[in-house]
């Protein structure tokens, strides 16, 4: 058996969890949801601490048993997952490829990019101006003339929209 110097088991379980793909959007995974935030060492032990994308979510447990599993089965087996609430996860951590591959799968992701190799922390509740409303293209045909037909979607945090130009029905990640 080889054994990693702590840098590279490290690195080695922070690229496994960050792979681990959500299980309600299996073409996003959780670095490119911005769930995963940090993989560190703590008195020998990987500890790997996820932000689930809302208090609710009934992927939560299932995500973290996957980050448990995936970190097993390269030989890492004394990983011990978190959950944390604060910072609050938010729509922003959604990476630039994470969207992408939403709007490829079909869902609308919600405008605006975190800088690309950052990890935004946000403090305080975003508001939002009437004003400021953005604008929700379809994922298929790329216009601008939707309409929501529900609040929530296949999952309460996603909404229901239709494009009126292609006539499409299209979920829409809710910005957080």
């Amino acid at each position: 058996m080889v054994t990693l110097a702590a840098g590279e088991r490290l690195a080695r379980a922070r690229a496994l969890a960050a792979a681990v793909p959500d299980p309600e959007i299996p073409v996003v995974t959780l670095a490119d949801l911005g769930i995963l935030r940090s993989v560190e060492e703590e008195d020998g032990r990987v500890v790997v601490v996820l932000t689930p994308t809302y208090t609710g979510c009934p992927a939560t447990q299932v995500i973290a048993d996957d980050v448990r599993r995936a970190l097993s089965d390269a030989g890492i087996a004394d990983a011990d997952v978190r959950l944390t609430l604060t910072p609050p996860w938010t729509t922003d951590w959604i990476s630039a490829d994470g969207r992408r591959k939403l709007r490829e799968y079909g869902i609308a992701p919600p405008g605006g990019d975190a800088p690309a190799g950052s990890a935004v922390l946000r403090f305080v509740p975003r508001t939002r101006p009437a004003a400021a409303v953005e604008s929700i293209d379809c994922p298929r045909c790329g216009s601008s003339d939707v309409e929501r037909l529900s609040q929530y979607g296949s999952t309460p945090c996603k909404a229901l929209y239709r494009c009126v130009a292609c006539r499409e029905p299209f979920d829409y990640f809710k910005p957080y």
